[in-house]
């Protein structure tokens, strides 16, 4: 595969993160895959946000006040309801806010659709731009999203009836999704997402996990690429800061690519990129564009498109 410069939550350094704001500049600028997250409403709707539900940082209800912690799950809000909610600026006094100062605020932003995505992509006349579908399921919170089965017979219903099916990769921490749309839809490339560090880890080199669907590594010698292999994933999407050039090395032996996540500092994506990884995930696509540039990658075609 080609280098793939992708573009975090549309490229959240940008724009409001996962909304038509952030995929319409990331777009308009040029980006080889678009990654998102989505999440299932209770009447079965797919809307695209990274959190399980109303992210207190980012929705604003009617009265201009922002949610209280820990927001209400999707699972549990009709979308009429859930369109109710602005997340066009980030909370000024949050960390993310402080993470991000240069974002644009897009007041009156609206928590999209995935069919709502789907029409501005065919509005830019992009056909080429592919899109990074991460399925936001956690094994230990289930009561927060639709069971494995039900969240991906839905996401692959609505692929099919939009005709996108063949411009999409599906990935998960959760790696029973995966294994699933393998089963269902083995044509649509599977990406296992994986976090080795802290207490967010996902997965384990020396013990199990109940994030991996019972393919751990410890059974194949401590390897995660070779659990992976095993479990068919077609792409690695490791945490950038547990990966080495011997670890890609042997990804690479197995045949999977290795696109790492999420690379914002310009000094982390020259050295991904020299490591020899196959993709980078960033919220800076900007940022990623001049390097590759700078490396001699080819950079896709923007574009331009408004919301």
């Amino acid at each position: 595969m080609a280098f793939d410069l992708e573009a975090h939550r549309g490229g959240r350094a940008l724009f409001p993160e996962n909304t038509l704001s952030s995929f319409a500049n990331a777009l308009t600028m040029g980006v080889n895959t678009l990654e998102l997250d989505i999440g299932v409403t209770s009447d079965q709707a797919i809307v695209v946000s990274h959190e399980r539900g109303l992210n207190p940082d980012l929705a604003r209800g009617p009265d201009g006040a922002y949610v209280a912690p820990p927001g209400i799950p999707f699972v549990q809000l009709r979308l009429e309801d859930v369109k109710k909610y602005d997340v066009g600026q980030i909370r000024p006094d949050s960390t993310y806010a402080r993470q991000f100062p240069d974002q644009h605020a897009v007041p009156g932003t609206r928590i999209p659709t995935l069919k709502e995505l789907f029409a501005l992509v065919r509005k830019s006349g992009n056909r080429d731009v592919r899109f990074n579908i991460e399925t936001k399921i956690d094994p230990n919170h289930p009561q927060e999203s639709p069971d494995p089965e039900r969240f991906v017979t839905l996401l692959l219903d609505l692929l099919q009836a939009e005709k996108f099916t063949d411009r999409v990769m599906v990935q998960s921490f959760d790696w029973r999704t995966l294994q699933l749309v393998q089963k269902m839809n083995p044509a649509i490339p599977t990406v296992y997402l994986t976090l080795q560090s802290g207490k967010g880890a996902t997965v384990f080199l020396d013990k199990a996990s109940n994030w991996t669907a019972g393919f751990n590594p410890v059974d194949h010698g401590g390897s995660l690429p070779r659990a992976i292999k095993s479990a068919g994933g077609a792409i690695w999407s490791p945490y950038f800061g547990d990966v080495t050039p011997a670890l890609i090395s042997e990804s690479h032996g197995l045949g999977i690519p290795v696109v790492v996540w999420t690379v914002n500092k310009p000094a982390d994506i020259a050295r991904m990129i020299d490591m020899g990884v196959d993709g980078v995930i960033s919220d800076h696509p900007d940022v990623l564009r001049q390097i590759a540039g700078d490396k001699g990658l080819a950079l896709p075609v923007g574009s331009p498109v408004t919301p």
